[in-house]
């Protein structure tokens, strides 16, 4: 696996409408995307920091995981690191292959287009990791 760049950095909260504005504050820009991603039961914010993106994610469902990871993370905070790669299914086969366990062993569709899919954090040394792919490019 050879990441191009990070993609985002996911950050869970309870409220998207009161994180945003310290968000556009600390960025110094507007979020210039509010969107629901219904399957994962969450809404996304997304800011631009250079190549880089900050995800908010509110939880719109107890049953999503963004929600129980609240439970036990109530103040919020990092959830994850996204990785953008080529040829995801490829990269999912070789994690496997290494032994790196999946939590999706194929892509899925994610906020703003993308593909992709999740590597487990009791193999990634605790940090949840998402592997992301434009399927336009």
């Amino acid at each position: 696996m050879k990441p191009t760049h990070i993609e985002h950095l996911g950050i869970a909260v309870n409220k998207l409408d009161e994180v945003i504005p310290y968000y556009e504050q600390l960025l110094g820009t507007k979020c210039y995307s509010i969107e629901e991603v219904v399957d994962q039961k969450v809404r996304t914010a997304f800011f631009k920091c250079g190549q880089t993106k900050i995800e908010l994610l509110e939880p719109t469902s107890e049953e999503s995981t963004i929600a129980k990871w609240l439970e036990k993370n109530p103040k919020g905070g990092v959830h994850h690191v996204a990785f953008c790669v080529e040829g995801l299914q490829v990269v999912l086969d070789e994690c496997a292959a290494a032994g790196i366990q999946l939590i999706d062993k194929a892509p899925r569709k994610g906020a703003e287009g993308l593909n992709i899919a999740f590597l487990h954090p009791k193999s990634t040394h605790g940090v949840l990791t998402e592997l992301c792919e434009d399927p336009n490019k």
